[in-house]
């Protein structure tokens, strides 16, 4: 059994992209809420389906139905309301892949609090930004050393908070969400009145950073969630009764996309693999040992998988591939299919909104290509002037809205009406980031405006070269990025992981070069290689390209 049907216009399926495209529509219900319209409603209907499966690197496990799921997020409910915590309030949650996330997440949507989900890298100014800027009330976190140190060291900041709050072992000067959880029951009556939640209501916040200034604050309303069930059921696949995972930690966007609402919604279980660093190896034993039937992994995930033998694996269940987060290399899309036999379907969004551009039923992927704009979203490439732009001409992507908002577009930057403005001035929403359109109308990301490199009066895509280097038997991952140049204005240089085979020297250099000469025009040549252990990342695994060349930029003056 799923629900997700319940919420589209005429309650059918869709086997077609242009019927997709051109009929998909949402029900908009009143108030909605995932916690009560989602959650309950399986725990009333089918209370043994399972929700989420939970596992970590010491061997623990957990299955959890959706009974215990609504169960258990109404005694988080009762334990944020005896904090005190309640409708409008802001609540941060550091809980990397832990099983309570899922628990206290649904317990601020009950209450109408806003939950804040966080990384644990986070350090002291981060979170006296955070805290301040969001007037956050409540922190909670696994029991990590080192991001409880750095919390503790930003109290003194943050005046606002009223309390932290651990769902590991006991700290002091810290409350336990296990033992106050101990003596709370797990009734929870949905509020009404002034207390009930508004589909307006600010639902959720993401701190995302763009390549200066503070981290801006995304909010999301309590009807983004049915946004992803174009994520889940037509980007992601997912099935009644699967197993989806999505690799992710807690803290990104991606989670969310990938490890709740739209899975849920469409029936499928989400498995949480609680690791604490990424070993190939070990996830495919996970994926194979509980099942996996869709998958989905930025690139950078993807070129680690094909290093190993995938044929080890009894990956019979996994019918759906996909990936999204950074441009996919083709050399990595062509070594999966060629040992999986499973196309991966690339797709594109941001914080900001759901999956804007991807690849969907009736699609036929083009290995690179993010795929055609989502059901919903009036995507258009555009020149300066806001002109559209013609088959292979790079321009801006971004989202027209005078038809309509699509569903899963963010609702404004929190507490920031200005930004807000301006975000959407002109009846448009600006993504910063660069792609072309082909013949076909498939879309292809070229890059951040920022990433684009001007060189020698040519504007060269870093995933074009990026996409070249894959291909040398050497290069385990690759960034390419613009340093300054007297002569072009730009130079381009490719900073390069090795695999295990191989070890950096002046003749490896010379070759990588000669092997990319070969294979593309002169302008788009590297003139610059530097051989790294690893290279920067977000949490989700994005390369930093931005911290490159803040790098190389201090080692020039």
């Amino acid at each position: 059994m799923n629900i997700y049907k319940n919420f589209i216009e005429g309650e059918r399926d869709f086997t077609d992209y242009e019927d997709l495209k051109k009929n998909f529509k949402i029900r908009i219900p009143e108030n909605f809420n995932f916690a009560y319209d989602v959650v309950d409603y399986y725990a009333e209907k089918e209370p043994s389906k399972r929700a989420l499966i939970w596992c970590n690197d010491d061997g623990e496990e957990k299955i959890f139905t959706f009974a215990d799921i609504s169960r258990e997020s109404k005694r988080a409910a009762n334990v944020l309301k005896r904090l005190g915590i309640k409708k409008g309030d802001t609540v941060m949650l550091i809980l990397r892949r832990r099983y309570e996330f899922w628990f206290l997440i649904l317990a601020c949507h009950r209450l109408g609090a806003i939950a804040i989900p966080a990384t644990n890298q986070l350090l002291q100014k981060d979170i006296e930004y955070r805290t301040k800027a969001a007037g956050v009330k409540l922190i909670i976190t696994l029991d990590d050393e080192k991001i409880q140190g750095e919390i503790e060291k930003a109290m003194p900041a943050s005046p606002l908070v009223r309390g932290l709050m651990t769902v590991g072992k006991p700290r002091g000067g810290w409350l336990s969400y296990h033992e106050i959880a101990a003596d709370t029951p797990d009734i929870f009556d949905r509020p009404a009145g002034d207390l009930a939640t508004k589909n307006e209501d600010v639902m959720l916040l993401y701190f995302t950073s763009g390549t200066s200034g503070y981290p801006k604050m995304v909010q999301h309303n309590f009807l983004y969630p049915l946004g992803h069930i174009v994520t889940a059921k037509y980007w992601q696949n997912v099935v009644d009764d699967g197993v989806h995972l999505t690799v992710a930690e807690t803290g990104w966007a991606k989670a969310v996309w990938g490890k709740l609402y739209g899975q849920w919604l469409c029936g499928s279980a989400v498995l949480a693999y609680d690791m604490i660093s990424f070993k190939p190896h070990l996830l495919l034993q996970r994926m194979e040992k509980y099942g996996v039937t869709t998958f989905c992994a930025p690139p950078t995930v993807y070129r680690y998988m094909i290093r190993q033998d995938l044929r080890k694996y009894n990956l019979s269940k996994l019918c759906y591939a996909v990936t999204a987060g950074e441009a996919l290399n083709p050399e990595v899309y062509n070594k999966f299919y060629e040992q999986t036999g499973i196309r991966m379907f690339e797709a594109y969004g941001q914080t900001e909104a759901t999956v804007m551009i991807g690849n969907f039923p009736g699609m036929t992927p083009k290995p690179g290509s993010m795929g055609k704009p989502a059901p919903g979203y009036d995507v258009h490439i555009v020149r300066p002037d806001g002109s559209d732009c013609g088959p292979k001409e790079s321009g801006s992507i971004i989202v027209k809205l005078d038809k309509g908002r699509p569903f899963g577009l963010f609702s404004g930057y929190y507490r920031d009406e200005k930004l807000t403005e301006a975000a959407f001035e002109g009846g448009i929403y600006r993504t910063g980031d660069t792609a072309y359109i082909d013949e076909d109308g498939y879309i292809w990301f070229i890059g951040r405006d920022d990433d684009v490199i001007k060189t020698a009066g040519y504007r060269v895509s870093p995933f074009e070269v990026e996409s070249i280097l894959q291909e040398h038997p050497s290069v385990l991952e690759c960034a390419v990025t613009g340093v300054p140049d007297p002569k072009r204005g730009q130079a381009i240089k490719a900073t390069i992981v090795l695999t295990k085979d191989y070890e950096a020297s002046h003749e490896l250099e010379l070759k990588i070069l000669e092997f990319v000469k070969a294979h593309t025009a002169g302008y788009k040549q590297p003139r610059i290689i530097e051989f790294v252990k690893e290279l920067p990342k977000t949490i989700s695994g994005k390369i930093r390209r931005v911290e490159i060349r803040e790098k190389d930029s201090e080692k020039s003056e």
